[in-house]
């Protein structure tokens, strides 16, 4: 009996032992596949490393020589308007400033949409900008569906802004804002507004009139603002807001009346019409403004030389005086100012389209 218990512990030793050299050489091969998966995990990311480094250094290198070909600037607008004049004011001295030739490229359609677009669309490379406005701000407020994604369009900097002006027709007998608001509330509904057209700065200008002064009055939309300011000066309706550029000429001529400016201050080609707000509308601003964008993800150098060459063209004297001749008013924002201030933009256009139910297909 002592026997087979001592042959029996020695048999399970023997046992025990050759497990337990298994699990050792398990262990070992199990460390070896470790180690060798991690020299591979290593290898790896020194090679993911090392061409992350090299497409920083690529990058860094190409936003040094860029540009090296034109520039596409899209007008989301026909010739001629507001926004084309301002892109021509600023792209020859943007290609004085980049070495390379700045091409005006009229993409109108959509209120804005089609050429903003497009360029959405393009390639984040720096070859194609935006010359940005306030549909940026309004359609996305407006349309059920854009042709791209407002994120997809990233702001470099904004050059200026140009005021709106409150019209009447000379003859009208009416002399102030408050004077227009009592008419409008002794006759709600009865009297008129012209516009160029649905969902427009100027008819959303009327629009945020309206709904600060609780006001009923009639939206006309014409086919564009002249349409709109011959429809006034012939008493056809009875009032409309307009660019201060477009209208000024007819102002000076005594053909229309500005009652105000949409702006917080005065415009310094009329100095005697008041604002807005002085005229009672506490918090009322509207600005046709202007700026630069582009499609979004672009270079951080390329953006920051584009930012930097844009801002030295809205410091220069004769860029200052070509706008204020025009009755626009220099505001110089950088790239974060501007997206703060289209941002705020948008948020108001929204309220405005609520209350006037204004819902674009």
């Amino acid at each position: 009996m002592r026997l087979q218990v001592r042959l029996y512990l020695n048999f399970k030793k023997i046992n025990d032992g050759k497990v337990l050299l298994a699990n050792r050489h398990k262990q070992r091969e199990t460390n070896m596949q470790s180690k060798q998966r991690f020299q591979q995990l290593l290898a790896t990311g020194l090679v993911a490393l090392s061409a992350l480094g090299a497409l920083c250094a690529s990058t860094a290198a190409w936003s040094q020589t860029w540009p090296t070909r034109p520039i596409r600037l899209v007008v989301p607008f026909p010739p001629g308007g507001l926004i084309d004049n301002m892109a021509r004011l600023v792209g020859p001295r943007l290609s004085q400033e980049l070495g390379q030739p700045v091409v005006i490229d009229n993409k109108p359609g959509a209120g804005g949409n089609l050429g903003a677009g497009e360029a959405a669309r393009a390639a984040a490379d720096g070859y194609t900008l935006l010359m940005a406005s306030p549909p940026l701000t309004i359609n996305p407020a407006l349309y059920k569906k854009l042709p791209y994604q407002p994120e997809q369009i990233a702001p470099i900097g904004l050059l200026g802004r140009v005021p709106n002006v409150l019209l009447v027709n000379p003859n009208s007998g009416v002399s102030s804002v408050a004077d227009l608001s009592a008419r409008i509330k002794a006759k709600p509904g009865q009297l008129n507004y012209a516009s160029n057209g649905q969902g427009t700065s100027l008819h959303l200008s009327a629009e945020l009139y309206k709904s600060q002064a609780g006001l009923f009055v009639t939206h006309i939309p014409y086919r564009g603002a002249a349409a709109a300011m011959t429809a006034v000066m012939a008493n056809e309706v009875d009032m409309m807001f307009d660019n201060l550029p477009s209208a000024l000429g007819q102002i000076q001529a005594g053909k229309l009346k500005a009652l105000a400016v949409t702006t917080p201050q005065r415009s310094s080609v009329l100095p005697n019409v008041p604002t807005m707000q002085e005229a009672g509308l506490n918090g009322y601003q509207v600005s046709a403004w202007f700026g630069l964008a582009a499609p979004s993800s672009l270079p951080p150098a390329v953006q920051t030389r584009i930012e930097q060459a844009l801002e030295r063209i809205a410091r220069q004297p004769d860029v200052v005086a070509a706008l204020q001749k025009q009755g626009a008013e220099p505001a110089w924002l950088d790239s974060k100012g501007m997206a703060a201030f289209m941002q705020a933009d948008t948020a108001q256009w929204k309220k405005v389209a609520d209350y006037a139910r204004i819902a674009l297909d």
